[in-house]
C-alpha cells in the first residue's frame, strides 16, 4: 500500500509539471506572433509616410541635358541594340514652326493694266488668260535664339517652303546678334522695314514680299518702297538697328543684280545689260507712342552704270539711277481694345528714276476683322522706245508710249478666325478691282478693268 501511495504521488508532480511546460510554450508562441504583427504594423506605418512624404513633394524640374529622340527599332533586329538618337548643341533655344497658307483663286486677265503676280513669291502675271486655280505653300521654320545674363543676344532663322507647283522655295534664312532694347545687326536674306502696310491684304499680289520682277514694262507700276527692302533671290541683306526710347533707327543695305527688278529685264522698250551689282542703301527713321506710330524712309540704289542698254550708236545707257522716299503713319487701337479697336495705315511713296517717276499713296483701314482700302498710283514716262515695246509685248502691254498713267486699286479681305473652334485655323476672303486712266489713248482701248477673289486657308502649328 505504500508503495502504491508513493507511486501515485510522483505520477501526479510530473503531470502538474508537463501541464506547466505546455502553458508556458503556448504563451511565448503568442508572444512571438504579437511581436512579428508590431513590426509589420510599423513597416505599413512607414511606407504610408514615405507615400506621403512623396505627394507633398513640388514636381522634378526638367534636367537641363540633351534631348534625346529615339526611334521606333524593328523587333526583329538583334543588331539594332543602340537607339539613333537626335542630341541638341545646348547652346540657346530652339523653336520649330510653321504655317499653311493655300489659295483658291478667280480672277481676270492682267493684260498689262497692273504687275500683277501670282503668288508672293514666284511666277509673274497670266497676261491675257483668266485665272481660275489652286496655289499656295507650307512654310516650315527654324528659329535658334541664345541670350546672355548681360542683354547679348545672337541667333537665326530658317524657313523653307514648298508649294503646289512642286519646287522648293525660301523666305528667310538669317543669322542676327545683338543687345536686346538696344542694337541689332542682321545679315542674308530677309525684309526690312515695312514702308507701305497694306493690313490684312488677302488679295492685292503686285504688293508681293520680294524685291524682284516688281517692275513689268508695258504694265502700271504700284511703287511701295519695296525695292532696296529685301529677299532677293540674286543678293542678300546687311541692316543695322538702333533702339533708343520711342525712337528706332534702321540702314538695310541690299546687294544684288539690279536688273532682277525688271521682269523679262525690259525697261521702257529697252533689253537691259546688267555690268555689276547694284547697291541699295535705305535708312529708316520710326517713332511710337502707345496707339500712334510714324516712320520716314529712302531708298537709293548707289552704283552709277550698274546697268542699262545700248542705244543705236552701241554706246551704254545708263539705267540704274534710282532714290526712292516714303512715309507711313499708323494708328493701332487693338493694343488697347483688341475685340473693338481699329487699325489704320496711311502711306505715301515717289520714286524718281531714269526716265520716269512714279507715287503712290494709299489707304486702309480694319475693324472687327474686316479691311478695307484704296491704292493711287501715278506714273509719269519721259522716254519710251515704242517700237521695241510693240515686239515685245505684243497686244499684252497697256503702256507703250511715254505720258503719264493713273491706277486705282480697291481692296477689301474679312477674316473667320478660329474655325471649328481652333486658334490656329482661319479662313480670309478677299478681293480687288483696278482700273486705269490714262493721258492718251491706250491699245487696250476702254478695257481698263482688272479684279479678282480669293479664298484662302491660313494654318498654324
Amino acid at each position: 500500500m505504500k508503495i502504491t501511495a508513493l507511486a501515485l504521488l510522483i505520477a501526479a508532480f510530473f503531470s502538474n509539471s508537463t501541464i506547466a511546460s505546455t502553458n508556458e510554450s503556448a504563451l511565448e508562441q503568442r508572444l512571438n506572433q504579437l511581436e512579428k504583427r508590431l513590426i509589420a504594423a510599423e513597416n505599413r506605418a512607414a511606407s504610408a509616410e514615405a507615400e506621403i512624404q512623396k505627394m507633398k513633394a513640388p514636381p522634378p524640374v526638367a534636367a537641363t541635358a540633351p534631348v534625346a529622340v529615339v526611334s521606333e527599332q524593328s523587333v526583329n533586329s538583334k543588331a539594332d541594340n543602340q537607339s539613333p538618337k537626335l542630341s541638341l548643341s545646348g547652346y540657346g533655344d530652339l523653336k520649330i514652326y510653321g504655317d499653311v497658307e493655300f489659295n483658291m483663286d478667280a480672277a481676270s486677265h492682267s493684260n498689262g493694266l497692273t504687275s500683277v503676280r501670282r503668288s508672293a513669291n514666284t511666277n509673274w502675271a497670266d497676261g491675257t488668260n483668266e485665272r481660275w486655280d489652286i496655289n499656295g505653300r507650307i512654310l516650315l521654320g527654324f528659329d535658334g535664339y541664345r541670350r546672355m545674363d548681360n542683354g547679348n543676344f545672337a541667333g537665326f532663322s530658317a524657313q523653307p517652303l514648298a508649294d503646289l507647283t512642286g519646287h522648293m522655295n525660301l523666305d528667310d534664312a538669317t543669322f542676327f546678334f545683338g543687345h536686346e532694347n538696344d542694337w541689332k545687326i542682321k545679315v542674308g536674306r530677309f525684309e526690312a522695314y515695312d514702308m507701305f502696310p497694306l493690313n490684312q491684304d488677302t488679295f492685292v499680289e503686285y504688293s508681293g514680299n520680294t524685291a524682284n520682277d516688281l517692275y513689268g514694262d508695258g504694265y502700271g507700276y504700284i511703287y511701295m518702297m519695296k525695292e532696296g527692302r529685301g529677299r532677293s533671290d540674286t543678293g542678300g541683306n546687311f541692316l543695322m538697328s538702333k533702339t533708343i526710347d520711342n525712337w528706332y533707327f534702321e540702314l538695310n543695305t541690299l546687294l544684288e543684280n539690279g536688273t532682277s527688278l525688271y521682269q523679262d529685264k525690259s525697261y521702257h522698250g529697252n533689253e537691259l545689260e546688267n555690268d555689276k551689282n547694284v547697291a541699295y542703301v535705305r535708312p529708316v527713321i520710326s517713332w511710337s507712342e502707345g496707339a500712334f506710330s510714324a516712320a520716314a524712309a529712302m531708298e537709293a540704289q548707289v552704283v552709277d552704270n550698274a546697268y542699262g542698254y545700248k542705244d543705236a550708236n552701241g554706246q551704254m545707257v545708263d539705267q540704274s539711277s534710282r532714290t526712292g522716299y516714303g512715309l507711313t503713319m499708323t494708328w493701332n487701337g487693338q493694343k488697347n481694345d483688341p475685340d473693338n479697336g481699329i487699325v489704320a495705315n496711311l502711306n505715301t511713296a515717289y520714286m524718281d528714276a531714269s526716265d520716269e517717276t512714279d507715287f503712290t499713296a494709299g489707304v486702309n483701314a480694319l475693324w472687327q476683322n474686316f479691311e478695307l482700302g484704296y491704292i493711287y498710283a501715278h506714273n509719269d514716262i519721259d522716254k519710251f522706245d515704242v517700237t521695241n515695246a510693240v515686239e515685245n509685248c505684243d497686244s499684252d502691254c497697256w503702256i507703250t508710249n511715254a505720258g503719264t498713267y493713273d491706277i486705282h486699286t480697291i481692296h477689301s479681305s474679312y477674316l473667320f478666325p478660329n474655325v471649328m473652334g481652333m486658334k490656329n485655323f482661319n479662313i480670309y476672303l478677299g478681293t480687288y478691282v483696278s482700273w486705269v486712266s490714262a493721258d492718251q489713248d491706250s491699245s487696250d482701248g476702254s478695257d481698263n478693268t482688272r479684279y479678282g477673289g480669293r479664298v484662302r486657308f491660313k494654318y498654324y502649328f
